[in-house]
């Protein structure tokens, strides 16, 4: 025995792992690597200091974890925005042509439909697994992923010495098929589908499950600054001599010019030949392949404009819709819902789908008893799309629309210009009120962890609460034990729970994190109508306290970014209720954020108060980020765009020749770095 012989086994044994895994060739027989793998087994129980958690013995799997890690991503792992015709495409192409200008090469590549994971990796080693959560936050999957046999754990060749690298976890479809089976021999019911399959499998508590489910990975997405190509396509080639699976450039990713002649034959070549995959794709993603381009292209809030995802047409089925029922929503939405005979859809079972609205309804003519056509849109979401006409009709009578809130029984009302029906009892309505509280708790209002939707109604219905603000008056230290009755999705039977000391003391705790919570996302949380993520934060932004927003005047409020009539008024309309000053001020007593505080740590002047400036280009003294926050400190609003309303323009190195000719055109100054820095430093 010797600790050489440690090393060596590992590379031995990493090297073929990739054969097999990545290559698909392999070049020993099992029982050859297997031997291998009992030996190193022996050794590292021989020399317990030489452990390594990239070990190839770590595959079979590690201990039970107790929980997941939340960690916050470096960069956040947006979606894309989707298309869905070649118009949209050809819009998306032009947007960037006239963007950037010149020739511009785009890359296509299959969409996989599975996991989105990020890895992370230094000095050739594997560190960390996270999954995209909610593309800011996501959890530590280290130890399962390290199971999953395609992913290298140790690198080969000239690779950085730190890059995160993002791809999809998935489950080939002959492998679900395989599991399915197992689990019908035995009684068990089937899995849904392989993506939901491959998310669950992730979230296993004990790698060694994980380890017995053959997930693979294939990773497209190479993120780092040192010693990386500079198209993306030339990244995922690099992936590939470092051991990773990646796309290959055959039929499965090209690169192409801005011919949407060609990028059309190559999404409809993937529309039809998809079903001949080993694996599952819901579409094409198009991406601008020169790296330098995505920084001047940007974002928006939730998507990059480098990128884009052809989504294919939605499968549809027909079935047969036994009932129509109602929901109310936090808002008083009622929305009309259709119970059908279960159907297998895009590979799931499908029980109920969404009829939006009155007017839908009335459309397509759609009757209880009726057989309907049915398919998920964006490949998520069921929805009825009109009724099959190979049968018989069900009722004979038009359906008629409910008059008044099926659990208050209120009349409803439809507001001018507004497709759905509303309950207004706003205070008495339950649905509406739970819905409001679990709005509020929810990650991307408050995060208060634990209060679930159970806890909540179960609160609700006891009397114990019946708004936000009772939540921070609850009387914590007498409720443990409380009990209440909690409903099984799947069966439909009730079982007892009640609340814990342990419970109770992280309620208690995430009560107190939750004064610390920024003033945007309180105002996001209270749930005022039409006041999403983004209002949110430019309402906080102009008016930097919930007084000032209260007090503002509707053409003050018309006045800030992306603020309509419509959600003028709804903010007029939300002040102008004493009930729900009520509850701002006992939030107010609670501790909560009600002020913002972005302005009082900015020591800048605000010597661009009042100016719109583009920023385009690649910078010396500050990233593309970092010269925007600067204006923004400085009372600047930063714009993507050149418009009659520009003030200047601040160009760096590499800025698209077609935005130097729009603001020749439109006499716009353009403004380098250098003078920039001057401007601010005389100021």
């Amino acid at each position: 025995m010797s600790r050489e012989r440690v090393l060596e086994l590992r590379a031995l044994l990493h090297e073929h792992n990739h054969r097999y895994y990545v290559l698909n060739q392999p070049t020993v027989s099992d029982f050859e690597f297997d031997s291998w793998m009992h030996e190193l087994e022996a050794l590292e129980a021989f020399y317990p200091d030489m452990a390594d958690a990239n070990s190839p013995t770590h595959r079979v799997g590690s201990d039970l974890s107790s929980k997941f890690e939340k960690v916050e991503h470096q960069r956040v792992m947006l979606s894309l925005t989707n298309s869905y015709s070649e118009e949209e495409i050809a819009d998306w192409v032009s947007r960037i042509d006239e963007s950037v200008g010149g020739v511009i090469e785009y890359v296509l590549e299959l969409k996989y439909d599975g996991v989105a994971i990020s890895l992370h990796y230094e000095q050739g080693k594997l560190v960390r697994a996270v999954t995209r959560g909610d593309g800011k936050v996501g959890e530590d999957v280290t130890q399962n992923v390290r199971t999953i046999k395609n992913i290298p754990l140790q690198l080969q060749g000239d690779y950085p010495p730190d890059f995160e690298i993002r791809g999809e976890i998935f489950l080939p479809r002959e492998a679900f098929d395989r599991m399915n089976e197992e689990r019908l021999e035995k009684g068990l019911e089937a899995y849904a589908n392989p993506r939901n399959t491959a998310s669950g499998t992730l979230k296993q508590l004990d790698s060694r499950e994980v380890a017995k489910r053959p997930l693979k990975a294939m990773m497209y997405f190479v993120l780092g600054e040192n010693g990386m190509a500079e198209t993306h396509s030339a990244r995922v080639e690099q992936a590939r001599s470092w051991g990773f699976e990646v796309p290959s450039f055959d039929k499965r990713m090209i690169a192409c010019t801005h011919e949407i002649a060609d990028m059309m034959a190559f999404i409809q070549y993937w529309d039809k030949a998809r079903k001949d995959l080993s694996f599952d794709i819901d579409g094409i993603v198009l991406k601008v392949n020169k790296i330098a381009l995505w920084d001047e292209l940007g974002m928006t809030a939730k998507s990059p404009r480098w990128a884009t995802a052809y989504k294919f047409k939605a499968e549809k089925v027909s079935t047969q819709l036994y009932q129509i029922t109602y929901q109310v929503g936090r808002t008083g939405a009622i929305t009309p819902v259709a119970n059908l005979a279960p159907v297998l859809l895009a590979g799931t079972i499908v029980k109920r789908a969404s009829l939006h609205n009155a007017d839908q309804i009335l459309k397509f003519d759609i009757r209880e008893g009726d057989h309907v056509w049915v398919e998920k849109g964006g490949e998520i979401i069921p929805k009825i799309v009109g009724v099959d006409q190979r049968f018989p009709r069900g009722s004979a009578e038009p359906h008629q629309y409910i008059g008044n809130c099926p659990i208050c029984k209120t009349e409803l009302i439809r507001l001018e210009g507004e497709a759905q029906h509303y309950c207004p009892n706003r205070d008495h309505c339950s649905p509406q009120q739970i819905g409001k509280l679990e709005h509020f708790v929810s990650r991307k209002a408050m995060n208060l962890e634990g209060w679930g939707v159970e806890t909540l109604t179960a609160l609700y219905q006891n009397g114990l609460v019946s708004n936000v603000a009772d939540l921070y008056e609850l009387p914590l230290n007498e409720m443990v034990g409380f009990e209440y009755w909690v409903e099984d999705e799947v069966t439909g039977e009730k079982r007892r729970r009640s609340l814990q000391q342990k419970t109770i003391d992280n309620l208690r705790l995430a009560l107190e994190n939750s004064k610390q919570v920024p003033f945007e996302r309180v105002l996001f949380a209270l749930g005022i109508r039409h006041v999403g993520e983004t209002v949110a934060k430019r309402l906080a932004k102009a008016f930097p306290s919930i007084d000032l927003v209260r007090m503002a005047t509707s053409e003050e409020l018309l006045a800030v970014e992306d603020i309509g009539q419509k959600i003028a008024e709804s903010l007029k309309l939300y002040f102008s209720i004493d009930e729900n000053l009520v509850i701002i001020e006992k939030l107010k007593v609670a501790g909560l954020q009600m002020e913002g505080v972005a302005q009082a740590t900015s020591n800048h002047a605000p010597i661009l108060q009042g100016k719109t400036i583009v920023v385009s280009g690649v910078f010396t003294e500050f990233t593309r980020d970092g010269i925007k926050a600067d204006v923004e400190s400085r009372g600047g609003k930063v714009s993507g765009s050149i418009s009659s309303k520009t003030t200047f323009v601040l160009a760096g190195a590499d800025m698209g020749p077609s935005k130097l000719q729009k603001a020749k055109d439109l006499n716009i100054p353009v403004m380098t770095e250098a003078d920039y820095l001057i401007l601010i430093s005389e100021k």
